[in-house]
């Protein structure tokens, strides 16, 4: 048997007649007729009886009925969530954020999808960039926002926004380094002769300051190494020494005066953001939904000023 054979015979019953199910069908009575008599040979059972008010099913005739409704009733639901499958998509989608975007980004990126796409349930975790792309290929996380270029060819990359890391540091003046006023950006020269804290050596962050201070002729001065964004923060404010670290990462501290920084200049000092997903395994509707969410709503949090001091690629500064 096959579901045109079940769509036929269920037809036939409804109608009670082979020649009103053929007009229904808009197929020819003998054709009707010969899918029964092929039905029943396959089956070993009659089903149809001719009564004088019409064709009725016998036995296992009802039997085959009430399958063949549940068969394409299933049939029909199917087909109807397939069709509707990218209008509205559906699924869990895990999303890896670094800790400093995941308190500006979380909230307003659950807010939207659960607006935009009630069916889709996001769970969001935080993760370093160096781990995001261990966890995308254990599919642990479906996509992840990270701050390097992962040289894999085992995920998608796309650059995002650039984030400006600036200079800080206490309020009170450390030491007699003749800092610039406020306004005023600071030299590659200059951060070389200030004692810094920095996250550790073989940390892809440090690799970029490293880098733009090598291109600029210098050689940072690091007294202290720490890895977490909030332990550098805490000996800045005691006054131990200064650091670079991104705008958005300090904008707290920076709002309620328990430091001030000094934008970098010449040339600026950028982080690039990248958004990245596996290539390895089928990128799901929903999946696919809320990498677009995510791009959108991090572009709008740039344009309006909640993620402070980023350029959103192919943009003007934001």
């Amino acid at each position: 048997m096959d579901i045109r054979q079940l769509r036929y015979f269920a037809s036939i019953v409804e109608q009670g007649s082979f020649s009103r199910a053929a007009a229904t069908l808009r197929v020819a009575q003998p054709a009707l007729s010969l899918h029964v008599r092929n039905m029943e040979a396959d089956l070993g059972t009659s089903l149809l009886f001719r009564s004088p008010k019409g064709v009725v099913p016998t036995e296992a005739g009802q039997i085959l009925l009430r399958n063949a409704r549940i068969i394409l009733d299933q049939l029909t639901i199917a087909e109807d969530e397939l069709r509707g499958h990218d209008s509205e998509p559906a699924g869990e989608v895990r999303l890896g954020l670094p800790s400093t975007f995941g308190q500006i980004l979380a909230v307003p990126l659950i807010m939207a999808a659960r607006s935009r796409y009630p069916k889709i349930k996001l769970r969001v975790a935080e993760t370093m960039s160096g781990f995001a792309v261990e966890w995308i290929c254990d599919a642990r996380i479906d996509l992840a926002v990270v701050y390097h270029d992962l040289n894999e060819r085992s995920v998608e990359v796309t650059h995002v926004l650039d984030e400006e890391l600036v200079c800080f540091g206490p309020v009170d003046a450390l030491g007699d380094f003749d800092l610039p006023k406020a306004d005023r950006p600071i030299s590659y020269d200059h951060i070389a002769n200030l004692p810094l804290i920095l996250p550790g050596g073989r940390n892809g962050f440090r690799d970029l300051i490293e880098r733009y201070a090598a291109n600029s002729g210098v050689t940072l001065n690091t007294i202290i190494e720490v890895d977490s964004h909030s332990n550098i923060k805490d000996l800045v404010r005691a006054g131990v020494g200064y650091s670079i670290l991104s705008m958005n990462s300090i904008a707290d501290e920076v709002k309620s005066g328990q430091v001030r920084y000094w934008r970098i200049g010449r040339p600026p000092l950028k982080r690039p953001v990248y958004l990245v997903h596996s290539i390895n395994r089928p990128i799901t509707n929903a999946v696919a939904a809320m990498k677009f969410l995510v791009l959108e709503v991090m572009h709008d949090l740039a344009r309006k000023g909640s993620l402070v001091r980023t350029t959103i690629i192919g943009e003007s500064a934001a």
